[in-house]
């Protein structure tokens, strides 16, 4: 990295600030800004920080600690209920975006692998979007609220399965591809239980004896978590299932909302780098070859999803106006798609206009679609005073 490190933080965190109050400004999810100034910033825009390598490894660990606070949010129980009515929604219009996603990649003349690629990463809706944008009341106290619930987390679980499948392709010159994804999916099961033996028998215990030092529970949350995502690594998973996993695990723990609530400022510092990176890597000269299809795929996305939403929605008995309502909530693309996006690059198993095509594509619907929900629905953050709702 060209000069200190503390020098590469000041421009990226000062920068961050002044771009996060202008997207605030202009009623923007914060991770465009952090996108944009990576692009400003990065090797293809004012080349102010030009080796990238270091803050994506860094940020990488921004998305083991989203993939551990997601794993916390995952108790059983709510997890039964809300997704219920949610299932059959949420694998029929995942199924419906890929052939959306992977049918327009064949259509401009990617490879198959590219397709497949790029129709998985359209399959998700944005968390950020869905969450951020829904009134609070709304959110723990309305039908809407659960029922987002329930899609976002069905779309979560399918997104892990996707990774672990990434994962275990880019492991194919190693040990080859069918014995890689072998062991990733009989360790998952393994792994789980095991992880479910020391939380019941060391954790839990440790947890209750010494819940009155906070920085005790600080410390054992992240060694938990980063513990269980290199014994994921080691046995041929990922660091990012291992995560999941040690969320999953004790979400359970009458404390674990507590760890979530304390390790989000902790999560949201690495990811900011990430996202930086991830715009610092963004070549917009490539956008000159791929235009057409990033403009095509954006427009199916913002129209395709809050459509198949409204009807999937309207057959499983939700009235009109909140099929509507829903569907145009998450009718974005997915931060998960440029974490796919990275993800297949990095292990060499998709072309570079194909992530770039994922990239652009998530970042332009990402934008439209805050716009299209803050000027027509209910909203924290809504212009008018008769939209706006907390």
């Amino acid at each position: 990295m060209d000069g200190s490190i503390t020098y590469s933080f000041f421009l990226i965190f000062s920068g961050a600030a002044v771009f996060a109050s202008l997207a605030l400004a202009t009623r923007q999810p914060l991770i465009i800004a952090y996108i944009a100034l990576g692009a400003c910033l990065g090797p293809y825009g004012m080349s102010l920080v030009t080796s990238t390598q270091l803050l994506a490894d860094i940020g990488h660990i921004g998305i083991i600690f989203l993939l551990f606070l997601l794993g916390l949010d995952m108790q059983p129980q709510a997890l039964i209920s809300t997704l219920k009515k949610s299932t059959v929604v949420a694998l029929l219009s995942s199924g419906l975006f890929f052939l959306m996603g992977a049918g327009v990649a064949i259509l401009f003349g990617f490879s198959t692998t590219d397709a497949l690629v790029i129709g998985a990463a359209m399959m998700f809706s944005s968390t950020i979007i869905g969450i951020k944008l829904l009134p609070t009341t709304v959110l723990h106290h309305r039908h809407i609220g659960e029922l987002m619930i329930g899609l976002l987390l069905l779309q979560d679980l399918l997104a892990i399965t996707v990774l672990i499948v990434l994962f275990g392709v880019s492991a194919n010159e190693t040990g080859g591809m069918g014995r890689q994804l072998a062991i990733s999916f009989l360790g998952l099961p393994l792994m789980v239980g095991g992880a479910w033996l020391v939380v019941k028998f060391v954790m839990l215990p440790l947890l209750a004896r010494f819940d009155r030092f906070h920085e005790y529970i600080f410390l054992l949350a992240i060694g938990w978590c980063l513990g269980l995502a290199e014994t994921a690594a080691a046995i041929g998973l990922s660091e990012e299932i291992g995560a999941f996993i040690a969320g999953i695990t004790i979400a359970t723990s009458p404390i674990s909302q507590y760890i979530a609530v304390n390790l989000k400022p902790l999560r949201d510092f690495f990811l900011i780098l990430f996202f930086f990176a991830v715009g610092a890597r963004f070549d917009l000269r490539l956008l000159g070859d791929i235009w057409l299809p990033v403009l095509v795929l954006s427009v199916l996305v913002l129209t395709v999803k809050p459509t198949a939403f409204r009807f999937l929605l309207k057959g499983v008995s939700e009235k009109r106006i909140l099929a509507w309502d829903l569907g145009f909530r998450l009718g974005q693309g997915s931060e998960f798609a440029l974490l796919i996006a990275y993800v297949a690059a990095g292990a060499a198993l998709i072309s570079e206009q194909a992530s770039i095509l994922i990239q652009a594509t998530t970042i332009v619907t990402l934008l439209a679609s805050s716009y299209i929900v803050v000027l027509n629905y209910p909203t924290p953050i809504a212009i008018s005073d008769r939209l706006r709702r907390d």
